[in-house]
């Protein structure tokens, strides 16, 4: 491993141990875009491993999605578990059958949700308390 790798690997460490669950949250939603995004793109070219990693790996982050989800919580929980389950499905055939249209159509149905959660983290943000150090040193909420 290279310096400036072994640095960027700590950075990006360092972003997800910091991160609110909100922010890690939306992270996952674009590692999840990234990965569909170079998955397509190796489909096009018919790079099938490259695609086949990419997929794999978007795949995994639909899993951890969908065991975190707290589906009784919320009205829209048992939804977005089912769209997180034909996610997952229309990968899985995406990479079998080497089919873009449905990595292309996971995209799709992805970026509407990945900027609604982007909006719900930027607004937890502005309505959460500034937590700053008071003169004596001590912690406070303002």
């Amino acid at each position: 491993m290279t310096l400036m790798s072994a640095q960027l690997s700590q950075y990006n460490r360092t972003a997800v141990l910091s991160a609110s669950p909100a922010q890690l949250l939306t992270m996952l939603y674009d590692r999840l875009l990234l990965d569909l995004a170079r998955a397509e793109r190796a489909q096009h070219n018919q790079d099938w491993n490259a695609a086949s990693e990419q997929l794999l790996h978007a795949q995994a982050i639909i899993a951890e999605l969908q065991s975190s989800l707290k589906v009784d919580e919320w009205d829209g929980g048992p939804g977005l578990f089912a769209l997180y389950t034909y996610l997952n499905t229309a990968m899985i055939r995406s990479n079998v059958n080497r089919n873009v249209s449905l990595t292309t159509e996971c995209i799709t149905l992805l970026e509407p949700l990945r900027q609604s959660w982007l909006d719900a983290a930027e607004l937890l943000a502005e309505t959460a308390p500034v937590i700053s150090r008071s003169a004596t040193g001590g912690w406070g909420v303002g």
